[in-house]
This record gives C-alpha cells, sequence and structure tokens, in this order.
C-alpha cells in the first residue's frame, strides 16, 4: 500500500500548485510565427473541440499575436503524434500537441512503439480533468457491472495508449471483466457511429467526450462504471471500479493506471523548446483558461473547465515513474505486457 499511498500524496500536493504567475513579462516574442495545435484524434470530438475553443484565443495572450492553426493528427491513438512531437517536430515553441493522457505512462507500462520519454517532454497544461467511464448500448446483453463477469461486451477501440484500448483490456486482465475488443477506430466519433450500427456493443471513454455523441444524448447507452481511482460528483449513482479490487495488489495497480486521469487532455511541447519559451506559453495557456471571453465560448460549447498546470503534469507523471517495480510490473502483466524498467 505504500506505493498507492506515495502516488496519491503526489498527486494531491501537485493538485495544490500554482498556475504560472500572471506579473512576469517575458521578453520572447512570436511576432510573424505561426503557432500549430496538434490535435492527435480525428475531427468532432471533444478533445477536437477542446483543441480548436483552445486555438482561437490562444494568439490573443502570446507576446507578438502569432496565428495559431489547429490541425487534426489522430493515428495509433495519438502515439504516432507524439513520437513526431518528441523526434521531429520544431524545438521554437511553434508546434503543440494535444494528446491522450494514457500516452505518457506507455513507456513505464511496456507499450509498444513508444519513440519518447514523457520525463523530458514540456508540458503546457490541460483545460480540464474528466472521468473515464465504461458503457454499454441499452439493448446489449451487459446492462451492469456485474453483468461484465459473465457475459462478453464487444467495445470499440483505437491503439495502443488509448483509453478506448487501455480500460477494457487493462481491466479484463486484472479484475476478470469480459471485454473483447475491436481496434482501428480513428477516434470516439467513428466508434460511436460503430455503435449506432451495431458493429460494437459499447466502450470506455472521458465521460465528457460521450456526452457529444448521439446514442449518449438520445439516452441509448448504460454508463456501466466510472475508472477512477475517486468518485466524479456528476456520476453519484454510477459505481466505481476500485470498489471490485480484491487484493492490496490489484488496489496498487489501479492506483497507477488509473493516475493518467489526473492529465486530464494535456498539452505539450517537444524537448529542447528554451525553458524562457516554455514559460511563456505556460502563462499563455493560463491566462486564456481565466480569459471571459474563452470562459463563455467554452460554457456555449458544454466544456467542463477545470485547468491542470504545466507544473502539475510535470509532477504527476515523475511521481508515477517513481511507483515501485513490484507495482509496475503488476500493471504491465495485467495488460498483457512485459514490464520495461
Amino acid at each position: 500500500m505504500r506505493a498507492v499511498a506515495a502516488l496519491c500524496i503526489a498527486l494531491i500536493l501537485a493538485a495544490g500548485l500554482p498556475g504560472p504567475a500572471h506579473s512576469a513579462q517575458p521578453a520572447t516574442s512570436f511576432a510573424g510565427k505561426t503557432i500549430y495545435i496538434l490535435i492527435g484524434f480525428g475531427p468532432g470530438g471533444a478533445n477536437d473541440v477542446w483543441g480548436r475553443t483552445i486555438a482561437k484565443h490562444f494568439g490573443n495572450h502570446i507576446p507578438g499575436g502569432p496565428h495559431v492553426i489547429v490541425q487534426n493528427a489522430p493515428g495509433a491513438g495519438g502515439l504516432k503524434l507524439l513520437n513526431q512531437l518528441y523526434n521531429i517536430s520544431s524545438k521554437d515553441g511553434t508546434v503543440i500537441g494535444l494528446i491522450n493522457r494514457g500516452l505518457p505512462f506507455e513507456p513505464l507500462l511496456g507499450g509498444e512503439g513508444v519513440q519518447f520519454d514523457p520525463l523530458k517532454m514540456n508540458w503546457l497544461g490541460s483545460p480540464d480533468r474528466d472521468t473515464t467511464v465504461c458503457v454499454a448500448r441499452k439493448d446489449a446483453r451487459v446492462k451492469t457491472m456485474g453483468d461484465l463477469f459473465a457475459k462478453e461486451l464487444l467495445v470499440g477501440a483505437t491503439g495502443s495508449g488509448a483509453d478506448t484500448a487501455l480500460y477494457p483490456e487493462f481491466l479484463s486482465q486484472l479484475l476478470g471483466m469480459k471485454f473483447k475488443t475491436i481496434k482501428g477506430y480513428q477516434g470516439t466519433k467513428d466508434i460511436s457511429l460503430a455503435m449506432e450500427r451495431g458493429e460494437v456493443e459499447g466502450l470506455c471513454v472521458a465521460y465528457e467526450s460521450l456526452l457529444r455523441e448521439t446514442l449518449a444524448r438520445e439516452g441509448r447507452v448504460n454508463i456501466l462504471f466510472q475508472a477512477a481511482l475517486t468518485p466524479d460528483v456528476r456520476l453519484k449513482q454510477v459505481p466505481v471500479a476500485t470498489d471490485l479490487a480484491r487484493t492490496d495488489a490489484d488496489r496498487q495497480a489501479l492506483a497507477l493506471f488509473f493516475a493518467r486521469v489526473e492529465l486530464g487532455r494535456p498539452l505539450l511541447l517537444p524537448p529542447g523548446v528554451p525553458a524562457d519559451r516554455v514559460a511563456l506559453l505556460r502563462q499563455a495557456l493560463h491566462e486564456t483558461i481565466d480569459d471571459p471571453a474563452f470562459r463563455e465560448d467554452a460554457r456555449r460549447q458544454d466544456l467542463n473547465l477545470n485547468y491542470i498546470s504545466g507544473e502539475q503534469l510535470q509532477s504527476t507523471i515523475s511521481a508515477a515513474y517513481g511507483t515501485t517495480k513490484p507495482v509496475v510490473e503488476r500493471t504491465t502483466k495485467a495488460l498483457g505486457r512485459a514490464a520495461r524498467r
């Protein structure tokens, strides 16, 4: 239990870190430049909406008033984008990624195709923190969390590192839930459409992303459980997967795996970006989130603001990588992988 306590304490301490100081006066200017926000998801989902809403206001808070352009870059659950950011993208602060929150844990948890070190990336922050839920169509045989131990649920997924793939696979191995995962979809919207066509019966996804899909808006899905360390206040009647842990080893593995929730929808820069530019862009994101015009824009689109600073993201990731070897091995085993550390 000490590993769980250490991780939880680190997350709690990180949550109390202050945001960037508004009084700082960076000398760096982005005048005449274009900043690209690359979104590791297909168009139309919650991550896409967040990225485009931030981009609309972000340049107003960056010295020099640069143009900000959004591009979708889906592929392998966002892994392709993160590898690109780490190895290829410009290191002058003009290329920013918005990635799946599970990807920073992939090197630790034995993920395939990993070509990056999250401890060397520059984390800018996140506009929100959201809980993952696993859902099923109302006409599926699986109606409750308990049903998953006796009946198979066919769920859609993207690729390695994405919540849509990792959550059902992890919980199947660790707790014995009967998920069957079909991978290869470009994003949540594609999986939702596949559910409407009857190709799959469910998915595991961030709650806010779920609420944007037709099946959820029309009340045609059952939320089976929330996959988090603590219950989401918006989901008071929905059971929590951690309640099913049978042993201390299970609870420790769940604590490490569910730490990704604390990353929200992370925005980041490649390694090697000058420190003054990292600080400037962190401050610009913080000021964007505080901007009344941005907040009104977010409200109109039903976006749930819950800011996480770049320092908090860095601290959460560092804490996870300080987890003891037995807990890492237990977690990777549940993912059907071999630990790399």
